[in-house]
């Protein structure tokens, strides 16, 4: 069916604003993703999977300011070893980024990859399957429009995980990176990733684990305050498999993080986990969806926000059980910390079993500070402030947590306790 006409004029627009790359492998998945965009049209408040964030600078023909913002912080991840890839402004950096060489994977430039290439049999792939039984239109653009991106295989398990760095150099830059990465049976391979991008930034990452193999992810987003950014990511999970996604926001005016993950082998694991903090002019939604379509399968989804000066906070978690996914583990909780009054999160959690041997439960809760505790703690000597942000620290542990090295929890901590002490209300 047809996108209604004010769809079709504003995605248009939006269309006519792109150059479509044309010529290499990766020309009929970009084709059929236009022809998909077009059809679809390109999300609008009156969608239903829209109805708690209002999409329009996600859409407009031009891409809105943001301001470029310095900072004396330390680099994210910057104490680690690690392979850096560095896009600015949606454009790679060679001359920033390490030599691409290392022993377990191959690396190629989405834009450089010759014709015969492992990645043109996924590459939208993910994306395509992703779309039922609900419509994404901005990842199908993406998949016609990406300009850069990583081709990522692991064969092994290198020594080191590779850190994508995204740079925000102009204020009015429009980035689509498009990255696929592929695990091989029995491989391990962890994926960094932080930095602003672009003023308004449109990421797709596609994972297909095979038996065996293991992907584990974290990202940062923040610091930069107007950031607008639609981030997608599709994963294919074989038998015995391991996906591990976390997140941590802060700051943005506008962020929607879509997961879409599918577990097709028998006793796979899927775990993703997001941390958000807003303060003011922030909106974050987090949107997922896991279908677990094969045996003995285990799924998690924990997510925590802390808001406040009329921050808004959103979740939309699907768990879709289907009739042979028997023995399934799944479990979704969405929670949010509201520091005032003015605040608000808006949840959609939901459960769909067709399997009968399942073990599947969500929640989802809003509320304040527990001023006992929080009373505890200055009755023992430690100021208001700094035992609020103790409490705010407490209550993003569960889904920290959920990372799986504990270097890298540290420093996610390290960095929310800095936006806290940034924020605080003396």
């Amino acid at each position: 069916m047809a996108a209604p006409l004010v769809k079709q004029d504003a995605t248009q627009a939006r269309l006519d604003a792109l150059d479509l790359p044309t010529g290499g492998w990766s020309t009929p998945a970009r084709q059929d993703a236009l022809a998909r965009v077009q059809n679809m049209g390109l999300p609008h408040a009156r969608d239903e999977y829209w109805k708690y964030t209002k999409p329009a600078t996600l859409v407009d023909a031009t891409a809105p300011k943001a301001a470029v913002y310095e900072t004396d912080e330390a680099p994210m991840f910057g104490d680690m070893d690690r392979l850096k890839i560095v896009f600015v402004d949606g454009v790679f950096d060679a001359d920033a980024s390490d030599d691409l060489s290392l022993e377990g994977i191959t690396i190629d430039r989405l834009s450089d990859a010759k014709d015969i290439h492992w990645a043109k049999d996924l590459y939208g792939a993910l994306e395509v399957k992703g779309q039922d039984p609900v419509e994404r239109p901005l990842a199908a653009l993406n998949t016609a429009f990406a300009s850069d991106g990583v081709l990522i295989h692991a064969t092994k398990t290198p020594s080191k995980p590779v850190n994508l760095i995204y740079k925000h150099q102009s204020d009015s830059s429009d980035a689509i990176l498009h990255h696929v990465v592929k695990v091989d049976s029995g491989a391990s391979l962890t994926v960094l990733e932080n930095g602003p991008a672009a003023a308004r930034f449109n990421k797709c990452l596609e994972v297909d684990i095979a038996d065996g193999g293991a992907f584990h992810h974290v990202r940062t987003q923040g610091r930069d305050h107007e950031r607008r950014a639609a981030t997608h990511m599709f994963a294919r999970l074989g038998t015995e498999s391991t996906f591990k996604s976390f997140t941590m926001t802060v700051n943005g005016v506008l962020t929607r993080n879509e997961c879409v993950i599918e577990l097709t082998g028998d006793d796979a694991v899927a775990h993703i986990a997001g941390a958000c903090m807003g303060d003011g002019d922030f909106h974050h939604d987090d949107t997922v969806f896991i279908t677990h379509d094969a045996v003995n399968c285990e799924s998690r989804q924990v997510f925590k926000k802390v808001l406040r000066n009329g921050a808004t906070g959103v979740f939309q978690g699907k768990i879709l059980v289907k009739p042979d996914a028997q023995k399934t583990d799944g479990y979704q909780i969405s929670q949010s910390l509201l520091l005032d009054e003015d605040s608000q999160f808006l949840a959609k959690p939901e459960l769909e079993i067709y399997a009968d041997d399942v073990a599947c439960s969500h929640g989802s809760t809003s509320g304040a500070i527990d001023e006992d505790a929080l009373f505890y703690l200055q009755s023992r000597g430690i100021p208001h402030s700094i035992a609020q942000d103790l409490l705010v620290l407490s209550f993003l542990a569960e889904a920290v947590d959920e990372i799986e090295d504990e270097a890298l929890q540290e420093e996610i901590l390290t960095r929310a306790e800095a936006w806290l002490s940034r924020h605080r209300k003396d």
